[in-house]
């Protein structure tokens, strides 16, 4: 049988809408416009595919997470860091993201916030798209991607969604607020928080809640961005010269890491 499509909606994509609060002047729309209406062009397609030291570094980071964890000899052991260095292949990385991947794996080693714990889902980061959670709202539906990189048990009851954070960007509750709605789906018969922590800085963030009123007007926005983004792919492929009109673009100090510099006419 054929999948129907639907409209979807990722934390990603609303950080790609909306700038969290604070970050209005490093926001560009025309970045949405690369990632998701231009994403397949020969120009454009090769620069998605690059990775950024700072991508390269948290998902290491998360990977060498995992590994501590799937032996627990690796976490306790004297040679532990070296070992999961070698698993990750840390010796093929350039200098940077050496040195900073192989502190993290230490400051863990000294510092396993997971050990314990009864950890539900531990993700290595690469396992590529999760499973769509279906979303209704009278006859819309929504497809809800939500990667989350950890589930486990407070002794409580509680079930604890934990978002892994490496370099100095501050947490965006946005996100957990969507782990939080993704939750109330997924496991619909336990209380709910979220945190951040940043392996690098060894930073916890206070723990995330949500009542049952925030999550619903969430839902609400939720389906009122996937339609937009939606609307906004529709009439740049109905008129490919209106790009820069639909994602506007927003120069600035931020054009200094965006990965889409060589193609974008606005780039200062």
């Amino acid at each position: 049988m054929q999948t129907v499509w639907k409209p979807f909606f990722s934390y990603n994509l609303w950080a790609l809408f909306e700038p969290a609060i604070g970050q209005e002047q490093r926001h560009c729309p025309m970045k949405r416009g690369f990632l998701k209406a231009r994403a397949k062009e020969p120009e454009v397609a090769p620069l998605i595919q690059q990775e950024t030291v700072y991508q390269e570094i948290g998902l290491l980071a998360q990977q060498g997470i995992y590994e501590f964890h799937q032996d627990v000899h690796c976490l306790i052991g004297d040679d532990g860091v070296n070992r999961v260095s070698a698993i990750l292949g840390l010796e093929n990385r350039s200098q940077e993201v050496r040195n900073r991947v192989t502190q993290v794996l230490a400051n863990y080693q000294v510092t396993p916030i997971l050990l314990g714990k009864n950890i539900l889902k531990l993700s290595r980061g690469d396992e590529g798209f999760p499973e769509p959670i279906l979303l209704r709202s009278g006859n819309q539906e929504c497809n809800l991607f939500a990667a989350i990189d950890c589930i486990f048990v407070e002794p409580d009851g509680t079930l604890h969604i934990l978002d892994f954070k490496t370099g100095k960007s501050d947490f965006d509750r946005r996100q957990a607020y969507v782990y939080l709605l993704a939750a109330k789906y997924l496991y619909p018969n336990y209380e709910a928080i979220a945190s951040f922590y940043n392996l690098e800085s060894q930073t916890w963030s206070d723990p995330i809640r949500a009542l049952s009123v925030q999550l619903q007007v969430l839902e609400m926005d939720l389906f009122r961005f996937a339609q937009q983004h939606q609307n906004d792919l529709q009439r740049y492929r109905r008129k490919l010269a209106s790009f820069e009109e639909i994602f506007p673009p927003h120069s600035g100090y931020q054009c200094q890491t965006c990965q889409f510099q060589s193609v974008c006419q606005f780039t200062i």
